[in-house]
């Protein structure tokens, strides 16, 4: 029999929670999925919340939320307790866009089964979350399961191996939850893990010697151009030097994200619409799509960095509403916050090529200043393990509501997954 999901926790409002939403990467390194994952704001001993509860709460303002707005064109995983998943609640989130995470406080029980069994019948996908044993009890619920989810913290790699090898060959996707840096990922990738879950992309992994590509140069010689006020006739010829620069500027310029009426096809006009302002903001985003690949609007680093720089934006804009300077300069930090994992290089030796304002170097090579402050704070939304304690201050200092943040993030979501969908 399904519940009725209506203790006073589950009546919070929605915004007593902030999100975060965490990328899920396939063996191409390609963007596939989110976790999303719902804090409590509230301060006190048990610290922050990531339980039923959160996800009940949101699931109950799902319109209020707007999923499609937060997670784009991937999947949402959301976690659910056993109360959540015997309730009718579970069915407000559409079965096409997530997958139900089972947390691992469920008991197996024959409702839990049956309840499974239903959902799945629906149409609704299942992972089963920080499995840590191959039991008996577990084994009730892998028909009924697509992916197999493996925290790998604190894991030795002969334990990781010995658990992996359990669930390999099941017909089961693996996912490795937790993958904080390019050796967790090369060894998981090498046992044969299908998903990778974690900010292992986001972390600089310093090659001595690289070199940036060409398009690489190209781009920050033209962001160099507008700094310099070159004309324009210098700035449309430089860009036609470099056909797939062009090539990507026009897809840019075409996505939602610019919202505009009429559909741009020449690199003038695309310059003359623009602006100088908006040409630079644009070009900053290119950096994580040089490569020219027909994917690299997936790119996790550019759905990671323009969310960053959207969100800073929206937050300088509410701080200092008459200040379009000031808003752009946040973006600007936002967007070059992880130039460093890009390129693999020092962020010193990168803003020793790109001139950037004292403001945005101080914040991005020491989180100082008021650009620095709200970095850091969108640092601290996207990590998982993020505390309350930490994170309210913080907030307090801005001078911003957990309302005005909530509401900025789910703008910035949107706004950042615009920008994938390139134009047809």
């Amino acid at each position: 029999m399904k519940n009725d999901v209506s203790s006073p926790t589950h009546s919070q409002s929605a915004k007593d929670f902030f999100l975060a939403r965490q990328p899920i990467l396939n063996r191409d390194q390609r963007l596939v999925a989110y976790e999303l994952l719902f804090r409590s704001t509230a301060v006190g001993p048990a610290g922050v919340t990531d339980d039923g509860a959160a996800t009940a709460t949101v699931i109950a303002h799902a319109s209020e939320l707007g999923l499609e707005n937060v997670i784009g064109t991937s999947l949402g995983f959301v976690n659910i307790d056993a109360a959540v998943l015997m309730s009718d609640f579970v069915q407000f989130l559409p079965r096409e866009k997530v997958v139900l995470e089972i947390l691992e406080t469920v008991e197996v029980t024959d409702e839990v089964v049956a309840r499974v069994t239903e959902l799945v019948k629906e149409g609704y996908r299942f992972a089963l979350d920080d499995v840590i044993v191959d039991s008996t009890n577990l084994r009730r619920l892998l028909p009924l399961i697509e992916i197999i989810k493996i925290d790998i913290m604190g894991m030795t790699q002969v334990d990781l191996t010995t658990l992996f090898n359990q669930f390999a060959g099941m017909n089961k996707k693996i996912l490795a939850e937790k993958v904080e840096n390019i050796d967790e990922f090369k060894f998981c990738f090498e046992l044969g893990f299908d998903y990778f879950q974690g900010y292992y992309f986001a972390k600089p992994v310093i090659l001595t010697g690289k070199k940036l590509s060409p398009s690489h140069l190209a781009i920050m010689q033209l962001i160099n151009l507008i700094i310099a006020d070159a004309e324009t006739e210098e700035i449309e010829r430089t860009i036609k030097h470099d056909a797939a620069l062009g090539l990507n500027l026009l897809r840019l310029v075409n996505t939602p994200a610019f919202m505009t009426s009429q559909r741009i096809e020449s690199l003038r006009q695309a310059l003359a619409v623009l602006g100088r302002r908006q040409l630079q903001r644009w070009l900053q985003i290119l950096l994580y799509a040089a490569s020219g690949k027909g994917d690299s609007f997936m790119s996790p680093l550019l759905m990671l960095a323009t969310t960053r720089g959207k969100l800073l934006e929206l937050m300088t804009q509410k701080m200092m509403p008459r200040n379009q300077s000031a808003a752009d300069i946040a973006f600007t930090v936002g967007i070059m916050s992880l130039m460093d994992a890009l390129f693999s290089s020092p962020m010193d030796q990168i803003l020793q090529q790109i001139s950037v304002v004292d403001e945005v170097k101080l914040a991005l090579m020491g989180r100082n200043g008021i650009y620095g402050e709200m970095l850091s704070l969108v640092e601290c939304v996207e990590k998982t393990e993020s505390d309350a304690s930490i994170f309210m201050p913080r907030l307090d200092s801005l001078g911003l509501s957990r309302e005005e943040l909530y509401a900025m993030e789910v703008q910035a979501f949107e706004w950042s997954d615009s920008i994938s969908q390139s134009a047809a």
